[in-house]
């Protein structure tokens, strides 16, 4: 998708989303947290893995959402990445996922 498009909090998208090491990534689907409005968005990694910490929020709604299976939100896998990385946008939590996703992030930067 072209730079120009803004995305809202909470939509999901299909991006092209590189390893820790930067040398390779994988088309994957995850949460939107933030579009400042430049060339740039901040999104956090969704998974069909197991819940393994307290910063992975299960979807409760993954199917409205428009994932093909159960899946987690890692909210310590979060990445800076090019708008242009967007191969499409796939949903949006629903408003129940939506606030449990909120509160983990205000509990987890809230005091920060």
């Amino acid at each position: 998708m072209p730079s120009t498009t803004n995305y809202q909090a909470g939509e999901l998208v299909l991006i092209d989303f590189p390893f820790t090491t930067g040398a390779q990534s994988k088309v994957r689907p995850a949460l939107m947290l933030l579009d400042a409005g430049g060339a740039d968005i901040l999104v956090a990694r969704i998974t069909t893995q197991s819940v393994t910490t307290l910063y992975d929020v299960p979807l409760t709604d993954w199917q409205q959402a428009g994932l093909l299976a159960p899946s987690a939100v890692r909210l310590h896998k979060l990445v800076t990445s090019a708008k242009h990385r967007v191969n499409r946008l796939l949903g949006r939590l629903t408003s129940q996922d939506h606030q449990t996703i909120s509160a983990v992030l205000l509990q987890t930067f809230g005091s920060w």
